[in-house]
């Protein structure tokens, strides 16, 4: 248990941090796996692909900014995804 009042605080910001930083690493790995399952599903380039791996980039980049995960992590990500999309 914490015993002054600074370290109280700490502990429930950290559980708040801890639950938004949760809920954002779902949204971001569900843009993702959607993402994929439209790649494997496509036969060719098609616009709606491109937009979805668009806004999945920026995704990826908010998130890395935020501190969600590493930006190096983030633009591995991207560039696997983007060469796994048909041109």
């Amino acid at each position: 248990m914490p015993h002054t009042k600074q370290t109280v605080k700490r502990v429930k910001t950290n559980e708040i941090r801890r639950q938004r930083n949760l809920a954002r690493r779902s949204r971001l790995r569900h843009a993702v796996r959607d993402l994929r399952t439209a790649i494997a599903k496509a036969t060719g380039p098609s616009d709606e692909l491109s937009a979805q791996l668009k806004s999945c980039c920026s995704l990826l980049d908010r998130m890395a900014s935020k501190g969600v995960l590493h930006r190096n992590q983030a633009a591995r990500l991207k560039s696997r995804l983007t060469t796994q999309t048909p041109s």
